[in-house]
């Protein structure tokens, strides 16, 4: 059956066409944006939902969507969807985090240019009959400083075209590097020597508890008098009543907004403001930039519904659409050598390491990683998945290690996994053979070759005459059939593992009864 996806707001056509070209139904209810209950009694027939930004897509959404694989926002800020719920519940969230990146960063150099020569009041003046010259007196952009807050992509194209400006940019982001910062040439600063040296501050950074009034007023009585505000991020980002304070006072001389705290701002005394320039959420608002979202988020949903290919996701590594077959038999590995240590635990797991040899360390080991950790988890925890396992393992304080080296002598590529668990590492290694199937090929230091079957049982014993015969007879008095067999041992009359993949349900009284068995040390059933 083909994927199906549902479009809850307005999108470009084109989106509509690229879903169908590549074979996904796609149903457009755009009135299914601001109507939550319409859109619960519809989403549980869905692979896939795009959204921007009105659609809400909460915890109670997510509970109902019992199909969905993926959320994309045609648009860069995720703060309309519950990204933990979705990663709890295995859902990837995508962004196009480059497809209106340009057009915001126009948006703000048109803002400063509105603010700096005052042109909407001028403009509604002349409109009104009015030539009043001597009243509009704006300021030159040329050598002013101006302070960026956040300098990932739209802030660093703003810095561009403001250094093409003859201005001096700076730019306050914990995440940007030194090198980064000389490479756009604009001079790393920390968040009070901007507001204390910038004649215009513009906000380009994700509304977060950190980031969250970051110009309240505090901050803004740290600024230079005189200074221009503009943003085109997000509205939370302002105390919107400190800054109506410090423009009414004079200490701020204009502020150029296209967000508000609420959108629409009803009767938001700043609209009114004779020194502030409004504009209604334009930031993404040009024919190239909807063209470009609609279509990178339909191109991404597209690869990762019918090809397992993830790029821009924000809950889990991205995989592209070249890399997607080469690892998927090795995502089945990683899941299986994880589960196998998972099963084997006797107590709380403290630190899992991953150690990827041959050509297995060139692939995309981030995502090889997750799908480790969630087979690990899974027998331990309800609800597990390949999204959400990383961040449920550093939650409960397990360590995770990935270690990379150059290829075994005896396969071209070896995962292994080392467990820790109250003092004792146990070790699981494993690769894949031409045929695409995951195998076993090493279990706590001792060698063996075992592919995976859905039902499997594990015994530890004592390399003893007799033991198979005993064995094999167990399982046949009790009616269970063997459908693989695969011993291994550290040395003759050492310590022996013996892995049979079985037919049908293991009672418990077999395993009872095989533990007691002489010279058995372990006995359980591994389920895949």
């Amino acid at each position: 059956m083909a994927p199906r996806v549902l479009i809850s707001e307005a999108l470009s056509p084109a989106a509509v066409a690229l879903f169908a070209e590549r074979g996904i139904a796609v149903d457009v209810r755009p009135e299914l944006g601001r109507d939550r209950e319409a859109l619960a009694a519809v989403i549980a027939d869905y692979d896939g939902l795009v959204v921007r930004s009105s659609t809400k897509v909460t915890a109670k959404l997510l509970g109902q969507a019992l199909r969905l694989k993926v959320v994309g926002r045609a648009g860069l800020n995720v703060d309309n969807i519950d990204v933990a719920a979705a990663t709890a519940r295995g859902v990837i969230v995508m962004n196009t985090p480059s497809g209106n990146s340009i057009t915001t960063a126009e948006h703000a150099i048109a803002l400063m240019f509105a603010l700096a020569r005052q042109i909407p009041a001028a403009d509604a003046s002349v409109r009104a009959g009015h030539w009043e010259r001597n009243r509009f007196l704006g300021i030159e952009l040329t050598g002013k400083t101006l302070g960026i807050v956040g300098c990932g992509t739209i802030g660093a194209i703003v810095a561009e075209r403001a250094i093409g400006l003859r201005m001096r940019a700076l730019a306050f982001d914990p995440f940007l590097s030194p090198e980064r910062a000389t490479a756009l040439g604009v001079e790393k600063v920390d968040l009070e020597s901007l507001l204390a040296q910038a004649d215009i501050i513009t906000l380009h950074t994700p509304l977060t508890a950190q980031t969250r009034d970051i110009l309240g007023a505090e901050n803004l009585a740290k600024t230079k008098p005189g200074v221009r505000i503009i943003n085109c991020a997000r509205g939370g980002l302002i105390d919107e009543a400190a800054l109506l304070a410090a423009l009414d006072s004079g200490h701020v001389a204009g502020a150029a907004l296209d967000v508000f705290v609420a959108e629409p701002p009803g009767d938001n005394p700043l609209t009114h403001h004779p020194h502030v320039v409004c504009t209604p959420h334009l930031g993404a608002s040009t024919l190239e930039a909807q063209e470009n979202v609609a279509l990178q988020i339909a191109e991404q949903m597209s690869g990762f519904l019918l090809r397992g290919a993830i790029s821009n996701a924000v809950n889990v590594p991205s995989i592209t659409a070249e890399e997607a077959p080469k690892l998927r038999p090795y995502i089945a590995l990683a899941d299986r050598l994880g589960s196998f240590a998972g099963q084997l635990v006797e107590s709380s797991v403290e630190r899992i390491a991953i150690t990827y040899q041959g050509e297995l360390a060139g692939l995309n080991t981030k995502a090889l990683t997750a799908a480790a950790i969630a087979g690990l988890l899974r027998p331990m925890l309800t609800g597990i998945n390949v999204v959400s396992a990383p961040g449920v393992a550093r939650e409960r304080g397990i360590a995770i290690d990935e270690t990379l080296r150059e290829a075994d002598a005896d396969y071209e590529s070896l995962m292994t996994v080392s467990v820790s668990d109250g003092g004792r590492v146990r070790e699981i290694a494993g690769t894949v053979f031409q045929d695409g199937r995951p195998r076993l090929v090493s279990l706590e230091g001792i060698k063996v070759d075992a592919p995976f079957g859905a039902q499997m049982i594990y015994v530890c014993n004592e390399d003893r005459p007799g033991f198979v015969g005993r064995f094999a007879s167990l399982l046949g008095d009790a009616g269970i059939n063997i459908a693989t067999f695969a011993l291994g041992r550290e040395t003759a009359g050492g310590r022996s593992v013996a892995l049979a993949e079985v037919d049908g349900l293991v009672p418990s009284a077999v395993i009872t009864r095989l533990s007691t068995l002489p010279d058995v040390r372990t006995a359980k059933v591994l389920r895949f």
